[in-house]
């Protein structure tokens, strides 16, 4: 669930996040990441057809490799999200913050 905070920015609740976004039609799994440690914070879905898990850590070095190459292009930027279409799946990556510390973590929708 999102809440309007005061500055105008959403909040997005961790623990209802990857809930709901399992209810876009197509999903096949999703899993908000620790993108400092690739670890998963919340899964849901994948089953037989995607170790969440394994994906998530894989994808946590596709974001550090983009982070690093816009510091290398000395670019004052972030990114905000990330797409990557195969033959048969769209890979979609959001990066967020934690609200409660600030730390990066990014929402991977399959």
């Amino acid at each position: 669930m999102r809440h309007l905070q005061t500055n105008g920015e959403y909040e997005m609740n961790m623990d209802t996040a990857p809930k709901e976004a399992m209810g876009i039609a197509g999903a096949i799994g999703v899993a908000l990441v620790d993108g400092e440690s690739g670890l998963c914070l919340g899964t849901q879905g994948g089953g037989k057809l995607l170790d969440m898990n394994l994906a998530a850590a894989g994808n946590t070095d596709v974001v550090r490799a983009k982070m690093r190459a816009l510091e290398t292009l000395h670019l004052n930027d972030a990114i905000e999200d990330m797409l990557i279409t195969l033959e048969n799946q769209y890979h979609l990556i959001r990066i967020l913050k934690n609200p409660r510390n600030g730390t990066g973590i990014f929402l991977y929708l399959v």
